[in-house]
């Protein structure tokens, strides 16, 4: 049984060999690169935006989704909440994923893998998406009469004008990637960590959408959009198994 296990853990090992430090960091630099290239080869294309943008809030309204504005309305009777909301928005996004990955990569190698390469299927789609379909958020739209709150209340992430901006698309509604990512961070944890206490990672995907829409820079079918990517991602690429201090528990042992 000894003898057992202590293959299992040497293979485990094996498994869970870590990939090159000075590779990864050059190939994520490479991918925030082509991701920043392709979000700024999408800018413009405001009017063909804005009339997506109606499109989109029309099709919501037809299926009867539950208006942006109702989460917005909410959110708007605290200005320290709002401030929480628009931070969280401009802050959280890039460093909770790096972090995610940066945890991965020295805690569980072969989730981190899996997870890098889902995150990349993911944002490719994205971009992709973003081209082909040219959105502007919904507090640029008239009708949907919301407060861009960023821009009232501050922290805000943009800080041009949407056709002239060079850092940000800001007609790149569709998908959104701030949920996308953090359904991702979340399953990752969720896969990669032993507990029951592992599951109020959802928390964060939902602290994001509810930010996302009640800010004014997403529609519900952003979220809904990036979900489904997600899930194509998810089912494209092999995930690990368990982690081997998980896996190799005596059957008997208590859970």
């Amino acid at each position: 049984m000894a003898a057992g296990i202590r293959s299992a853990g040497r293979a485990g090992a094996a498994r869970e060999a870590r990939p090159p430090l000075g590779r990864e960091l050059l190939l994520v630099a490479a991918l925030f690169l082509v991701y920043m290239a392709g979000r700024r080869l999408a800018t413009g294309h405001e009017s063909r935006a804005l009339h997506n943008a109606d499109r989109i809030w029309e099709l919501e309204r037809a299926v009867r989704l539950p208006g942006e504005g109702l989460v917005q309305r909410l959110l708007l009777h605290s200005e320290p909440l709002v401030h929480t909301a628009n931070t969280y928005y401009a802050a959280v996004h890039f460093p909770a994923t790096a972090a995610f990955l940066v945890w991965l990569y020295w805690r569980r190698p072969a989730h981190y893998l899996w997870s890098r390469r889902v995150l990349t299927l993911l944002t490719g789609a994205a971009l992709a998406l973003h081209l082909l379909l040219p959105l502007a958020p919904p507090r640029m739209l008239a009708a949907a009469g919301l407060v861009d709150t960023a821009r009232v209340y501050g922290p805000s992430v943009y800080g041009a004008a949407p056709g002239t901006d060079s850092l940000a698309n800001q007609f790149a509604a569709m998908p959104s990637l701030h949920f996308g990512w953090a359904l991702m961070v979340a399953i990752g944890l969720i896969r990669a960590c032993a507990g029951r206490w592992r599951w109020l990672w959802l928390l964060h995907p939902l602290v994001t959408l509810l930010v996302v829409v009640s800010t004014a820079n997403h529609y519900w079918l952003d979220a809904l959009v990036a979900a489904v990517l997600l899930g194509g991602a998810l089912l494209s690429v092999r995930a690990p198994g368990r982690p081997f201090a998980m896996a190799a528990r005596p059957a008997g042992a208590s859970r």
